[in-house]
């Protein structure tokens, strides 16, 4: 069988409907096609899409793919950046991947846990008594939090500058127009910042902590034993504090989790409960849409033919509401979890594959444990009313945050 075979979305090119139905675009279609794979034209483009455990498990085999060059220069330019660990592969990408992974050590995570408890209990301090947006609070306090943990020098008068900038690097990532050429300054003003940084740290002109990323980053050398040039620790470094103030929409959705299940949440007496919980709320909303890589070389897999240079996407949020992964899909179910095996193909809300080896997000354990301090500070340390509020949000929007963020009155500190 060749990729002729291949079941085909007909058309010139379906770029407007993937925009128009969003996270839903490649379910809708393996739906359509009964194929957990079919070909498409985005961009004018041949796209492969892909949805299910097993076709994750191709996808992240790095003999077969690729990530070096699979997300578009726009995406680059905004999200990314240019030069930066996920657009590597081989050798490089496995040296690169270990500066991030010897982060996240018991010592460090705990010391993002408790940054992330004293700014949550700083930040409600001030709002007593009045109404606050989570989603905004969310931000500011992850945006001193990962400030703080990378050891990056800042005065408080540039947090909400510091919130802009890593807030339009994800949430405009895929825009088009002036919010797109914003998303772009905010990065390259950014870049240019912690340029400037990383020259005054290697010129003795400003001492930072030995422990901290922004030392580790600035004195790492690449697997050619170069020290990184300065525009890449930049870009590595925004690929840390990007992707923590980014988990501002998980806690938004952590919160719109509290007021819609508060049944779940009068359950949540032990540690391993609130996770499955957390875990629950990374399945079950939309965060990451697909994963982006290309094919390395010519290969047959199931009959289907993969050729060299092909842009590949694995569904992300399909796979992660694939009825044959998962029990009703689309109920809200943490207890699903206490029998969840770990694997690294079925559960892939930020990407999929081994955390060493692979493309899996080396900030995945740094989520987790935000969400867990959040989730404990909103469940049992502070009281609060949700007042009537629009929390629908559209699965064409990245990120389809609530139209209302979500809010909260008369917040009280216990």
């Amino acid at each position: 069988m060749t990729d002729t075979h291949m079941p085909r979305d007909k058309g010139l090119d379906h770029t407007l409907q993937l925009l128009h139905e969003g996270y839903h675009y490649v379910m809708n279609r393996s739906d359509k096609f009964d194929s957990r794979l079919f070909e498409t034209k985005l961009l004018g483009e041949k796209v492969i899409c892909m949805v299910g455990q097993e076709e994750a498990a191709l996808f992240y085999d790095n003999a077969k793919f690729s990530r070096k060059d699979a997300s578009p220069s726009r995406i680059q330019k905004t999200l990314f950046g240019e030069g930066g660990v996920q657009g590597l592969d081989g050798q490089e990408h496995h040296h690169r991947k270990e500066m991030f992974m010897s982060l996240m050590s018991q010592d460090g995570l705990a010391r993002m846990a408790s940054f992330i408890q004293e700014e949550w209990e700083q930040e409600m301090d001030q709002y007593q008594d009045e109404k606050v947006i989570i989603y905004s609070l969310a931000k500011r306090v992850l945006t001193r939090a990962a400030l703080r943990w990378t050891g990056v020098p800042y005065q408080e008068d540039q947090i909400e500058t510091w919130s802009d900038h890593l807030g339009d690097m994800f949430e405009d990532a895929g825009a088009v127009g002036l919010k797109h050429w914003q998303a772009r300054r905010s990065r390259n003003k950014a870049e240019d910042w912690i340029k400037e940084l990383v020259g005054k740290v290697r010129e003795k002109e400003i001492e930072v902590g030995e422990d901290s990323p922004l030392y580790h980053f600035v004195w790492h050398r690449d697997w050619n034993g170069e020290l990184l040039d300065k525009s890449i620790v930049a870009v590595e470094l925004l690929n840390l504090l990007r992707p923590i103030v980014a988990i501002a929409v998980y806690i938004d959705f952590l919160a719109l989790a509290i007021h819609d299940y508060p049944e779940a949440v009068r359950q949540l007496e032990t540690e391993q409960e609130r996770e499955h919980f957390i875990q629950e709320v990374r399945r079950f909303y939309p965060f990451f849409p697909v994963a982006p890589a290309r094919v390395k070389m010519d290969f047959e897999w199931e009959g289907y033919r993969f050729t060299k240079g092909t842009l590949v996407l694995l569904d992300l949020y399909g796979t992660n509401h694939d009825p044959a992964i998962w029990d009703h899909p689309d109920t809200f179910q943490p207890e699903r979890f206490k029998e969840w095996s770990g694997s690294p193909f079925d559960f892939i809300p930020q990407g999929g594959g081994e955390f060493d080896i692979g493309h899996r997000c080396a900030g995945e354990w740094l989520t987790l444990e935000v969400l867990k301090v959040t989730l404990d500070f909103f469940v049992n340390q502070i009281t609060y009313i949700f007042p009537e509020q629009d929390l629908t949000y559209k699965m064409n929007d990245i990120p389809p945050l609530p139209k209302s963020r979500v809010v909260m009155e008369q917040v009280h500190m216990k």
